[in-house]
């Protein structure tokens, strides 16, 4: 005979419950943005009191703010080729499974200070990464275009749809990207100066 499993602790229950509300606000967060999405709306999505959602995150902004955490990924030091390569595959992850909690900063950056505040301080450390990777005098610049493309294809791609993005398997937009990449990571030939000169 088998033993009955385990009855799971209560901190074992109130992250599991933690973790439902989690997964409802960034559903809703992502769908609706900040401004629309209420406290009862997470609950009822969750299954829980609404009250109960107040005593694990205190607000609407601690739970938005847990809600979105998203870890930065790591920008290699490298080649530019590296360098390009490492964004793409970030990139086709977020193509691949729907990036939620980037979605709910994404919509709710249009409409409300606080998570357009968040949103700007949660991308500065991996822009500055990309900054630091890029061997060219400009390198803030091409950092800025290649966040902006990718930010741009997650939300045309997730919250627009407006163009053939929605449907495009993610490899084929990665090749598409991939000479972009490339070319925003090289650093530009130097001139030569004709013989004679």
């Amino acid at each position: 005979m088998t033993e009955p499993s385990a009855r799971p602790t209560r901190a074992q229950q109130r992250l599991r419950t933690e973790e439902r509300i989690l997964v409802a606000a960034r559903q809703l967060f992502a769908e609706l943005g900040y401004e629309r999405t209420t406290i009862r709306a997470v609950a009822s999505t969750a299954d829980v009191d609404a009250g109960l959602v107040m005593h694990y995150f205190g607000s609407k902004d601690l739970l938005f703010a847990r809600a979105v955490e998203v870890p930065a990924d790591e920008v290699p030091a490298g080649t530019a080729g590296e360098v390009a390569e490492a964004l793409l595959t970030s990139l086709g992850r977020r193509l691949t499974g729907e990036p939620v909690a980037s979605l709910a900063v994404l919509r709710s950056m249009l409409t409300n200070a606080d998570a357009a505040d968040r949103y700007r301080a949660a991308g500065e450390p991996q822009l500055n990464q990309i900054t630091e990777a890029i061997a060219t005098p400009d390198a803030d610049l091409r950092a800025s275009l290649l966040s902006a493309i990718i930010h741009g294809v997650l939300a045309e791609r997730y919250l627009l749809r407006l163009t053939h993005l929605a449907d495009a398997s993610p490899e084929q937009i990665i090749d598409l990207l991939r000479p972009c990449f490339q070319s925003l990571t090289t650093p530009a030939p130097a001139a030569t100066k004709p013989q004679g000169a």
